[in-house]
C-alpha cells in the first residue's frame, strides 16, 4: 500500500469540520479510531501488534523464522508490555514511529506522519525484496502532546520510568476525569502503568521521523534533515489571586485585578525571550469566575520557555517570574509560581546520527543536521536507548495549527529516507 493510501485513511479521524484542525486526545473516541487505524495497518502487513502497559502501540516485523507472538482474540502480544505477559523481545530490535494524538486544533502531520511513514517504509522494503535480520517495529506513543492530561510524552516517560505511575494515574483532564478512569473506560488496566526495562533492553535503535516544526530545512532548500539536539525546555504555572469585583462600579484605584500582573508577565515573556535568543510563550490562561462584567478573582497561566542552553532557559524564566512578582505587588495581588515540568537538553546519539547520514549519503540524499526547540518521544527515549530523528521539510514552519503542511513529494522523500535507514539498520 502506498503512503498516500495510508495517509488518506487516517486524515478524517478526529478532524473538526469547523476549524479543520485535529482533536485526537488520549483515551477518547478519536484516539480509539486512531488506534484502530494503526492495528488495521499492522494486520494488513501481517505484523504482530498490540498495546503495552502504558498505552503505547507496537507493530513488529519479525525476521524470517522468528518467534510467533499469538495473543488473545486473534491479536498479537507485544513483547514485554502489558499485552506481552513478560515475553522477552529479541536483542537488537530497531524501532521507528511517533505519535497519533494532537494538540487542540492541531495539524495533520505532527506525529502521524512518522507513524504512517513507518508502515510505508516497511512496504518499500518488502517491495524491494528485503527482510529484517533483526526485529523491526513501528510504535505509536500515547499522550505525546499532553493535551488531555497535561504531561507531554507521557507514554514514553512512563515506559522509561521518568514519569511515576502513581502520579500519572491521578492526572486529571479539564473535566476532572483521571487518567486511570479514562484508561479503564477504554478497556486498559491503569494498575499496570510503569517502566518496562525488558522492552527497552531489547531496543538497539529508535529512529523517529517527524515534520520539522520550523523553517530550518526550507531555508536550506533540503527536503530531509537529521536532528542534532533538542533544546532544554520547561513549563511553569503562574497563579495570580486578587479580588472579584463589579466591572461597572469598582473604581480603578480600588481594584485588586489579577489580570494586570498577568498581562505584565505575558509582555515580560516576549521581552525576556527576545533578549536571550530564546522562546517563551503563554498559550493557556484561565480567568475565574470568568464574567464579562466582572473583575476576576484569579488568573492562572502557563509559561512555556525554551532556549539553546540551560542557563539561558533559567534566565528567561527568572525574568518572567520576577516581572510577575513585581507587577503583582504593585496591584495588591498574590502570585504563586510552580514549575510543572523540566526537560533537559537532549543530544541525539552521535553514532546513530552518523549512521543515518551515511545511509542517506550513499543514496545521494543531502540531509543537513539542525537543532530543534520541540520536544519528542525520541528525546525521552534517548536517555535509555540510542535515538535519532529525521525531519521532513515544513515550507512555512507553521505547526500546532490546521495550517501545518508538508508537500506530498517531501513526505514521499521522507518515506524513502526512512526506508534507507531501516534497510541498513535492520535488514543487513
Amino acid at each position: 500500500m502506498s503512503f498516500a493510501a495510508l495517509w488518506e485513511r487516517l486524515l478524517p479521524v478526529g478532524r473538526d469540520p469547523g476549524t479543520g484542525g485535529y482533536r485526537r486526545f488520549a483515551w477518547t473516541p478519536a484516539d480509539a479510531d486512531c488506534r484502530a487505524w494503526f492495528l488495521a495497518a499492522a494486520a494488513e502487513r501481517e505484523l504482530s501488534s498490540g498495546c503495552d502497559r502504558n498505552g503505547n502501540l507496537w507493530a513488529w516485523w519479525e525476521p524470517p523464522g522468528g518467534p510467533a507472538r499469538p495473543g488473545p482474540a486473534g491479536t498479537a502480544r507485544v513483547p514485554g508490555g502489558s499485552a506481552g505477559a513478560g515475553v522477552p523481545i529479541p536483542a537488537g530490535a530497531v524501532v521507528t514511529g511517533s505519535h497519533l494524538d494532537s494538540v487542540p486544533d492541531g495539524g495533520a502531520f505532527d506525529g502521524p506522519l512518522g507513524v504512517a511513514s513507518g508502515f510505508a517504509a516497511i512496504d518499500l522494503l518488502r517491495a524491494r525484496g528485503l527482510a529484517p535480520v533483526r526485529p523491526l517495529a513501528v510504535a505509536a506513543f500515547c499522550e505525546e502532546e499532553g493535551a488531555r492530561f497535561g504531561v507531554a510524552c507521557l507514554g514514553s516517560r512512563l515506559l522509561t520510568g521518568t514519569a511515576g505511575p502513581e502520579v500519572a494515574r491521578g492526572l486529571r483532564d479539564g473535566a476532572g476525569i483521571t487518567l486511570a478512569e479514562a484508561m479503564t473506560a477504554a478497556g486498559q488496566d491503569p494498575a499496570r502503568l510503569g517502566p518496562d526495562d525488558e522492552l527497552l533492553a531489547g531496543i538497539a535503535a529508535y529512529v523517529e521521523l517527524h515534520i520539522e516544526q520550523g523553517r530550518g530545512l526550507a531555508a536550506l532548500d533540503a527536503p530531509i534533515g537529521i536532528a542534532e539536539r533538542i533544546w532544554p525546555h520547561g513549563r511553569w504555572r503562574l497563579e495570580f489571586s486578587g479580588r472579584a469585583d463589579h466591572a461597572g462600579t469598582t473604581a480603578l484605584a480600588d481594584r485588586r485585578d489579577p489580570m494586570l500582573p498577568f498581562a505584565a508577565a505575558v509582555l515580560a515573556a516576549r521581552q525576556a525571550a527576545a533578549g536571550q535568543s530564546a522562546l517563551a510563550t503563554v498559550g493557556k490562561v484561565i480567568a475565574e469566575p470568568g464574567g464579562v462584567n466582572a473583575v476576576s478573582s484569579t488568573v492562572t497561566a502557563w509559561l512555556d520557555a525554551r532556549a539553546p542552553e540551560e542557563p539561558l532557559l533559567q534566565a528567561v524564566a527568572g525574568q518572567v517570574i520576577a516581572a510577575a512578582r513585581e507587577a503583582a505587588a504593585g496591584h495588591q495581588v498574590a502570585v504563586e509560581v510552580a514549575q510543572e515540568s523540566a526537560t533537559p537538553a537532549v543530544e541525539f546519539d552521535q553514532g546513530l546520527r552518523e549512521a543515518l547520514a551515511r545511509s542517506l549519503a550513499a543514496r545521494g540524499a543531502r540531509a543537513p543536521e539542525l537543532p530543534t526547540g520541540a520536544g519528542h518521544d525520541a528525546g525521552v527515549l534517548a536517555a535509555r536507548v540510542p535515538a535519532a530523528m529525521l525531519f521532513v521539510r515544513n515550507p512555512t514552519g507553521v505547526s500546532h495549527s490546521p495550517a501545518e503542511h508538508a508537500d506530498r513529494a517531501d513526505c514521499e522523500a521522507g518515506v524513502e529516507a526512512l526506508a534507507a535507514v531501516l534497510a541498513d539498520l535492520a535488514c543487513r
